[in-house]
């Protein structure tokens, strides 16, 4: 009875676990929440202004569907300022987070019988979004002793003559993994020979622990300017997750395209939001520097608190605020088998929300958002431990 793109999709395995710890948290039990995709941190005083302001002036009408010349101008200037890249607003348009700047994109740019390259362990939401655009996702896996990184050679060993796109997060959820200039560089050359669109996903951007070269924007816009999308986000930087704004900069075309969807769908974004997200991109940019120190702090110390079992398997991320460590030594056909069963008994018995890697196309893993206290970092992790040597005494007669 429903549509058939209804069958094509998959219900989003993070907002899975989010919504059962949220449901048990409303029931009064404690539970430590390590599923959480968004930032622990309030959204920053002077952004809060912005919109207290905007409500006090009674800015709470529609705005213009691609978003308000303010806004645009916003993120044209920090594109420049910190990318070194000039935008006009006919090439920008604001959406409502940047999981919808990367929805309008792949509707306008993709369709039946297109092939789209993207990358595993990766964000699922991408590949369910080429399956909704009718287009065939084409997956590249990266792998964990290679530290995650996304190789040029993977991505241009996967294209075809039907290759319509190649889409990249970096850093990457939920590894952290980084793409490097060079290697993006080479598959914008061979796009641009192609004439394959480049889709960057800008989520995690502003959370890089090491100051290493990831001018990302510079990379495609130099080389491929007129096949370049460019999805960023105010939800993780400056703690903004449920105001729900991001944007796209592309060719004016596909600005003009994805404005001409958005205005028979969620048209323009809360006016009051975008004069907060104005404050963000505008304002001071020390309350993102210290968001992105406090969590390399809960970084390292979760990894050292982890270390104390080897079995335990960690690469260290470079950027997002997320662990994804290999679990797989204490999985077994008689008892726990896969990471989607760890995560269900660690919620219904040890009261620790994770989220187990068959949500990323990786069995094994699990994901370990630490955009949490540390306080809470360490009573998890002890859980998490704990849980794991009573699940290893149980299996140890049926070994025997």
């Amino acid at each position: 009875m429903l549509a058939a793109r209804a069958g094509r999709i998959a219900t989003s395995p993070t907002m899975k676990v989010a919504a059962e710890a949220i449901k048990l948290k409303s029931q009064g039990i404690d539970v430590v929440d390590f599923g959480a995709g968004e930032p622990d941190f309030p959204t920053p005083r002077h952004i809060g202004d912005a919109a207290k302001a905007a409500i006090d002036a009674n800015f709470t009408k529609y705005t213009t569907n691609s978003g308000t010349e303010e806004l645009k101008r916003a993120v044209a200037s920090r594109y420049t300022e910190d990318y070194g890249v000039e935008f006009s607003t006919s090439e920008i348009i604001i959406t409502a987070g940047g999981k919808q700047a990367l929805y309008n994109a792949a509707m306008v740019l993709f369709g039946p019988g297109d092939e789209v390259i993207t990358h595993m362990p990766g964000w699922p939401t991408l590949v369910e979004q080429i399956k909704l655009s009718e287009a065939t996702p084409v997956i590249v896996h990266t792998h964990a002793e290679d530290g995650f990184s996304l190789r040029a050679e993977s991505l241009l060993a996967a294209i075809t003559p039907k290759t319509r796109g190649i889409i990249i997060n970096s850093p990457g959820n939920p590894t952290g993994a980084l793409i490097s200039e060079e290697d993006l560089g080479a598959v914008a050359d061979e796009a641009a020979r192609r004439g394959i669109w480049v889709l960057i996903d800008l989520c995690y951007e502003k959370l890089i622990y090491d100051p290493v070269p990831h001018n990302l924007v510079k990379v495609l816009t130099s080389k491929m300017r007129d096949r370049a999308v460019i999805c960023g986000s105010a939800s993780k930087a400056y703690a903004m997750t449920g105001w729900r704004c991001g944007w796209t900069l592309a060719p004016k075309e596909v600005v003009a395209a994805e404005n001409a969807l958005q205005s028979h769908s969620t048209s323009n974004v809360c006016s009051i939001t975008q004069k907060a997200v104005v404050a963000g991109l505008l304002g001071p940019q020390d309350c993102v520097t210290e968001m992105l120190n406090e969590y390399r702090k809960r970084r390292d110390q979760v990894c050292e608190w982890l270390a104390a079992e080897p079995r335990i398997r960690i690469v260290k991320p470079a950027g997002a605020f997320y662990l994804f460590p290999d679990f797989s030594d204490f999985l077994s056909p008689d008892g726990v088998r896969t990471t989607s069963e760890l995560a269900q008994a660690l919620l219904d018995d040890a009261r620790v929300a994770i989220t187990p890697g068959e949500a990323f196309d990786a069995p094994g893993f699990i994901r370990l958002s630490y955009a949490t206290s540390m306080a809470d970092l360490k009573r998890g992790t002890a859980k998490i431990l704990e849980y794991l040597h009573a699940i290893e005494a149980r299996n140890a007669p049926a070994r025997a």
